[in-house]
């Protein structure tokens, strides 16, 4: 009889962190909600800012920089990091394939910059017996650019399907996956990367309708109602006083366009609901199979709101020059694509190419402030969900130790009683980062660890309750994390031995790890005639 847990590793993509309803939400997610109920949240867990080095720090145990993805996945040598996993990490897949699990990636891997030939950075070559997804990042959720299955591009099953739908075949590939599975004896690893709900703004008009008049009344009304779900719920008890707007944005009163931007949210809060959907499914195929009491879940996203503007820089037509998956669209309804955050292009069908915008992506954060990119809580802050029936959690309870993605790793491989290995590939590997908080699922004592993070120069190091953060390139900031998790008041001028001791420290993470300076990254792109935004991809 199978004893090791069964292991699922559900990642959204973009997604805030009080967009569910159990995180203070008003979009509707009974299925993440359920999982929440059952199981135990995290109120102080971080990503690391952006997508893929969230995805490799999540797969491997380590900071973004040891695994050779510090930026994204474009190969940035000799002045950067080659964008790719290197040889020198290993992934959970990898290990626990080694011990006996099948394992699947259903959905986005975006950790190889030559994603057009099969190599050593994907998945089929990092651990996963079964794959069927997406190479690349971001792309349309109709026509989804290098969908593979195993090493095999099947983007013709998209575009041969009237009604195909990214989330949707993500949803049903692993419900096959895991029916299959059960018949087995093996425990299984499945890693659920979806898309959603990373722009752009694409869903079926019959999702978009469910959310129809949700955001009329604005992002100041809703933001504030988020706010005292969270303080109700007790996922923030008394660490935020105040919930403001971004000062770049206007009042909702002021706003122009309403029902435009209403319509971009509503949009965006169905794509998360289809996710939800998704998931559902798949705990419904786990109860049905006998296979959900013994599954270790988890639940989180890859960074905090994306608050981009589309196109990210000129013109429309200069944007899909640089983004062949682009040109290659061609939408059902006949149309050209539309590329853009303007009135005129109203979001939701599949010839439109937009995002919901900085306003928007405040509302998502609620009640911090930054975003994707930014090593302040709203670029770093995610929700974590753990469910395990059989695993002996507390649950219902709230975690409030902080911890990161470096710590995921290890909190499985204890759980499943699995070793970390010396060496992998026939080569030493360096040794795991993170700590299990296994034992503060189950109620114990929490654990006391010192995170770090940096991402195109932003930076932050939290010890405890203090939180040493800067902005690139402006000096250091300090915030009391027990008191102004928002970040509103910087302490750094009334405590400069406590700024010195942490900003020591996270100069001697960022040797260790081998963190490229963002003043090196940025000279390596000007002296080729590259700008900033060319070099944060």
């Amino acid at each position: 009889m199978q004893s090791k847990p069964n292991v699922l590793l559900i990642v959204a993509d973009d997604m805030g962190f009080s967009d569910i309803g159990c995180y203070g939400g008003e979009i509707a997610t009974p299925h993440i909600d359920r999982l929440a109920a059952s199981g135990v949240r995290f109120s102080h867990f971080y990503n690391t800012a952006r997508c893929s080095p969230s995805r490799a720090s999540l797969l491997t145990g380590l900071h973004p920089h040891q695994t050779g993805i510090g930026i994204l996945t474009k190969d940035d040598r000799p002045h950067g990091y080659p964008g790719s996993l290197n040889d020198r990490c290993v992934t959970v897949a990898e290990i626990l394939s080694a011990a006996g699990y099948a394992t699947s990636l259903v959905g986005k891997w975006h950790l190889a910059s030559n994603i057009r030939q099969a190599n050593e950075a994907w998945p089929t070559r990092r651990g996963f017996d079964h794959f069927y997804g997406t190479l690349a990042g971001s792309c349309s959720y109709f026509q989804p650019a290098t969908l593979t299955r195993g090493e095999r591009n099947v983007e013709s099953e998209a575009t041969g399907q009237a009604d195909y739908y990214y989330t949707d075949a993500i949803t049903n590939e692993a419900c096959a996956f895991l029916r299959e599975q059960s018949q087995g004896k093996q425990p299984f690893f499945m890693y659920a990367a979806f898309t959603a709900p990373h722009w752009p703004l694409q869903a079926r008009e019959e999702d978009i309708a469910k959310h129809r008049g949700l955001y009329d009344e604005g992002w100041d009304v809703l933001r504030e109602r988020r706010m005292q779900r969270l303080r109700e719920s007790g996922m923030l008890a008394d660490a935020v006083q105040e919930c403001e707007r971004d000062p770049a944005e206007p009042a909702w009163e002021d706003a122009q366009h309403k029902a435009w931007e209403a319509r971009r949210m509503e949009v965006y809060a169905a794509q998360v609901h289809q996710m939800d959907q998704g998931i559902g499914n798949i705990l419904a195929v786990l109860e049905e199979t006998g296979q959900l009491d013994n599954t270790l879940a988890f639940f989180l996203s890859d960074n905090g709101a994306c608050a981009e503007v589309l196109p990210l820089d000129g013109s429309a037509e200069a944007f899909k020059q640089r983004r062949p998956d682009l040109n290659r669209l061609r939408p059902r309804n006949g149309r050209e694509l539309q590329v853009g955050n303007q009135p005129a292009i109203v979001p939701g069908p599949e010839d439109t190419y937009a995002s919901y915008g900085r306003a928007w992506a405040n509302l998502s954060n609620t009640p911090f402030r930054l975003y994707k990119r930014w090593t302040h809580e709203g670029g770093i802050s995610t929700p974590l969900i753990v469910h395990w029936p059989a695993g002996g959690l507390a649950n219902g309870a709230i975690v409030r130790a902080p911890f990161q993605l470096t710590d995921v790793l290890p909190t499985i491989l204890q759980a499943a009683q699995v070793p970390y290995p010396a060496n992998a590939r026939g080569q030493d590997i360096a040794p795991c980062e993170g700590a299990s908080f296994l034992t503060d699922l189950r109620g114990g004592q929490a654990t006391d660890h010192t995170l770090y993070w940096e991402h195109t120069g932003n930076a932050a190091i939290r010890r405890g309750r203090w939180k040493l953060v800067r902005e690139y390139p402006k000096p250091w900031e300090l915030y009391n994390m027990d008191t102004d998790r928002a970040e509103m008041t910087d302490l750094a001028a009334q405590q400069p031995d406590i700024v010195h001791k942490l900003a020591r420290q996270w100069d001697a993470w960022a040797d260790r790890v081998g963190v490229v300076p963002w003043d090196d990254v940025l000279a390596g792109y000007r002296a080729a005639g590259q700008d900033e935004a060319e070099a944060a991809g």
